[in-house]
C-alpha cells in the first residue's frame, strides 16, 4: 500500500508543484495585513525538487531558444541613473575627497563609510564598483607555444550576426551552428567509458583537464572571436562523457565553416603556471599546522614557515627553465552542424542542450556495475589531493602556502566543488551564456514569462507595486505555518485552478482568432 505522502508528493510533482516549498511572512505595507505564503525552492536538481528543477530548464531552453536566430542586433542600453544614484555618487566623491586626505582612525571610519555607501549603491540597482582597482594580476609571457600552429588575428566587429545568405527564390537566411568539443584521449575505453587497462589510464591528465576545462572554454571563445572578425556569441552547456571526461556542447549564432573551426580548436590551448605537484610533502595526517605568531603555516619537521604562493610563483617567473605545469588541449573529435530557424533540427538540438540540466554531472551517468564505479572511485582519488585554485588547502601536501592562507584549511578536505564526487573534478558553471545571446537576463525572460501568463488571463492582481510588500522568513516551529502536508494539498489545488483558467482564456482567445479569420473576408468584400 503507497503511503499517503508519497502519493501527495507524487501528485504534487505531476502538477509542477515545488515539494520544497519556502515559507515566508508576507505584510502588505499598505493594508497592514500579514500573511504566510510559500514560494519555490528554486532547486536546479530533479532530485532535490522535480518541478523546480523542470521549470528552470524550460526557462533555459527558451532562452536558448530566442537569441539563436537572431535578425537583429540585440540593444543593451542601460537605465538612466535616478535621482537617489546620483546622490549616492556625489557623496562618495566627497567622502573620498575626504579620505584621502584624513589620517588615523578619521581615515578608518570614512573607510566603513564608503564601503556602506557602495553597498546602497549596489542594492539600488546600479552594476559595477567604484572601489580602487585591484592590483596588477601576475601574467606570464603571452608568446606563443613552438609545438602549436599560429592563428591569424583580425580586428573584431561590433557585431554580433553571422552572415546572411540569399536563395535562388529571392529568401534570406541566416544559418546558425551546433558544436561539440571534446577531450583528447587517456587511454582506451570499452563502450561503457570506463578503462580498458587501468593501470596504463592516465587519471591524473583526466582530473587537470576537468579541474581547469572552464579555462580552456575561455580562450576558445576569445581565438574564435579574433579569427572570424565579429563579437561571436554562444549558447553553452557543460556535460560528462561516458569517460567522464567533460565535454562542450555550443550553439553558435551564425555559420564557420569546419575547416576555420578545426584550425582554431587545433590553435587553442590553455597553460596552468603554478608550482610542481607531481609529488606529495605531507601527509593529511601530518599536515603543516597554523601559527599564531607568525601568522603563517609551518613545515611539522623543522617549525619553518612554508613559502607563501607570491614566492613560489616568484621562484617560478626566474627559473628560465621553467615549464607549465599543465598544458590543456581540445582532442581531434568535432563535431559541427548547421542549423536553420525553426527547423525540427533546431528544436531537437535545443532539447539537446538543456536535456541534462536537472541533473548534478555525476548523475548523467549513474555507475551501472562495479567496473564503472571503480572507475569513478579512481578519478575521485585522483581529485581529492589535486589544488584546484591558488587558495585551495592541498597546496600545503606540497609544503607551500595557499594564497590568502589562514587557520580554516584543512588539505584534503577543500570545500571546493570541483573536489567533491558529485562533480567530477568540474566546478565551473554548467550553463555558459553571452551576455548579447539575446540581450536579456534570466530574470527578463521570467517576467516575460509571467507578463504572458497574466495577459492571457486578464489578471491584474499579480501586477503589484514592487515595493508594497515585506517580506520575513518564518523560522522552523512557527504556530502560524501549516504542516507540509497541508501547504502542498492548498498548492496542489491552487496549480490546478490556475490551469483550468489558463486553458479556458487560451480557448476563449483561439475561438476569437477564427471568428475573426472567417469575418474578415467578408469585411473585405464589403
Amino acid at each position: 500500500m503507497p503511503l499517503a505522502r508519497s502519493v501527495l508528493r507524487q501528485v504534487a510533482e505531476e502538477h509542477g508543484v515545488c515539494v520544497r516549498p519556502v515559507a515566508v511572512r508576507r505584510t502588505d505595507i499598505v493594508t497592514g495585513q500579514t500573511e504566510i505564503v510559500d514560494i519555490p525552492c528554486g532547486a536546479t536538481r530533479a532530485s532535490l525538487c522535480p518541478s523546480c528543477a523542470e521549470r528552470k530548464r524550460r526557462l533555459r531552453a527558451a532562452q536558448c531558444r530566442e537569441g539563436w536566430h537572431l535578425t537583429e542586433e540585440p540593444v543593451l542600453e542601460p537605465d538612466p541613473a535616478t535621482n537617489a544614484q546620483q546622490y549616492l555618487t556625489e557623496l562618495r566623491a566627497d567622502l573620498t575627497t575626504a579620505q584621502a586626505l584624513a589620517t588615523g582612525p578619521e581615515a578608518n571610519e570614512l573607510t566603513s563609510l564608503l564601503a556602506e555607501i557602495d553597498t546602497e549603491l549596489a542594492d539600488s540597482g546600479v552594476r559595477g564598483s567604484l572601489a580602487p582597482a585591484p592590483a596588477a594580476r601576475r601574467v606570464r609571457s603571452t608568446r606563443r607555444r613552438q609545438d602549436t600552429p599560429d592563428l591569424p588575428r583580425r580586428p573584431v566587429e561590433n557585431r554580433t550576426l553571422g552572415k546572411a545568405y540569399t536563395a535562388p527564390d529571392g529568401k534570406t537566411f541566416r544559418p546558425s551552428l551546433f558544436l561539440t568539443l571534446t577531450l583528447p584521449s587517456y587511454g582506451r575505453v570499452r563502450g561503457d567509458g570506463t578503462p580498458v587497462d587501468p593501470t596504463t589510464y592516465d587519471y591524473r591528465r583526466a582530473a587537470r583537464d576537468a579541474l581547469h576545462f572552464p579555462k580552456l572554454i575561455d580562450r576558445f571563445i576569445q581565438n574564435l572571436r579574433r579569427f572570424v572578425g565579429y563579437d561571436v556569441q554562444y549558447f553553452a552547456v557543460v556535460e560528462p562523457q561516458r569517460r567522464l571526461a567533460p565535454h562542450l556542447h555550443l550553439a553558435l549564432r551564425g555559420t564557420i565553416s569546419r575547416a576555420e573551426l578545426r584550425q582554431v580548436v587545433t590553435a587553442t590551448y590553455h597553460q596552468v603556471w603554478w608550482p610542481s605537484t607531481d609529488q606529495l610533502l605531507h601527509t593529511p595526517e601530518s599536515a603543516p599546522t597554523w601559527l599564531p605568531e607568525p601568522g603563517a603555516f609551518t613545515d611539522p619537521a623543522t617549525g619553518e614557515p612554508l613559502p607563501t604562493w607570491d614566492e613560489a610563483l616568484d621562484r617560478l617567473d626566474t627559473d628560465p627553465a621553467a615549464e607549465p605545469l599543465h598544458v590543456l588541449r581540445f582532442g581531434p573529435q568535432l563535431d559541427a552542424q548547421g542549423v536553420l530557424v525553426g527547423s525540427p533540427q533546431a528544436a531537437r538540438c535545443v532539447r539537446y542542450l538543456t536535456k541534462y540540466l536537472t541533473k548534478s554531472v555525476a548523475e548523467c551517468h549513474t555507475p551501472a556495475d562495479e567496473s564503472e564505479t571503480n572507475h569513478v572511485d579512481r578519478l575521485a582519488a585522483e581529485l581529492r589531493y589535486e589544488p584546484c585554485s591558488p587558495t585551495c588547502a592541498n597546496w600545503l601536501l606540497y609544503g607551500l602556502q595557499p594564497k590568502n592562507a589562514h587557520p580554516g584549511l584543512r588539505p584534503g578536505a577543500c570545500r571546493c566543488r570541483a573536489h567533491k564526487r558529485e562533480h567530477l573534478g568540474y566546478g565551473g558553471r554548467r550553463v555558459l551564456v553571452s551576455r548579447k545571446w539575446s540581450g536579456k537576463t534570466l530574470t527578463d525572460h521570467r517576467a516575460e514569462r509571467r507578463a504572458w501568463v497574466l495577459g492571457v488571463l486578464g489578471d491584474t492582481a499579480g501586477r503589484t507595486e514592487p515595493n508594497r510588500y515585506v517580506w520575513e522568513p518564518v523560522r522552523p516551529g512557527d504556530p502560524d505555518m501549516s504542516p507540509l502536508a497541508t501547504r502542498l494539498l492548498r498548492a496542489v489545488a491552487e496549480r490546478v485552478r490556475w490551469r483550468q483558467a489558463l486553458d479556458e482564456a487560451l480557448t476563449r482567445a483561439e475561438g476569437l482568432d477564427s471568428a475573426a479569420t472567417a469575418i474578415a473576408p467578408e469585411r473585405k468584400a464589403a
